[in-house]
């Protein structure tokens, strides 16, 4: 996979989540995930086409995600409710279109979807392409999530 659509979801996922949700995601080291499993509790997944085509799903863990929302919307949550899924399905789209324009800087013109939200314990995630996905996890105070991306130009 391109460096370069990796480097832009990076910036991105720090950018979107230190702007609307007040806090410092921290990444780690990418990885290969060659299996469909989820890495989180809930995820975000959209498919993108154009001059790169391919998916991004956003996986995050329950209470990394309810402390994201629970700042962004200044109110307390405990658990994953539709409240919770519809922020990540925004959260999502926001991530994969700050990316998108980053890339479009580059050249690349590429469009997305409406982001679907799976939540549940070891759900699935099948990529448009099929896979190998990058992985890039991150942490924020403590709780995970990941960035999991299979774009191919």
């Amino acid at each position: 996979m391109n460096a370069k659509f990796i480097n832009a979801f990076l910036h991105a996922t720090v950018h979107v989540l230190k702007t609307m949700a007040l806090v410092e995601p921290k990444a780690s080291r990418p990885y290969e995930k060659t299996n469909n499993i989820a890495v989180g509790d809930v995820s975000g997944i959209v498919g993108m086409t154009g001059s790169a085509t391919g998916s991004l799903a956003l996986s995050f863990s329950e209470k990394c995600i309810i402390r994201i929302v629970s700042n962004m919307l200044g109110e307390v949550h405990k658990g994953i409710n539709k409240e919770i899924e519809d922020a990540v399905g925004e959260i999502t789209n926001m991530i994969s279109g700050d990316a998108r324009r980053m890339l479009q800087a580059d050249g690349y013109t590429i469009e997305s979807a409406i982001p679907t939200v799976v939540s549940g314990k070891n759900h699935k995630i099948t990529h448009v392409l099929g896979g190998p996905s990058i992985v890039i996890p991150f942490e924020v105070e403590g709780m995970t999530f990941v960035v999991d991306v299979c774009l191919s130009d």
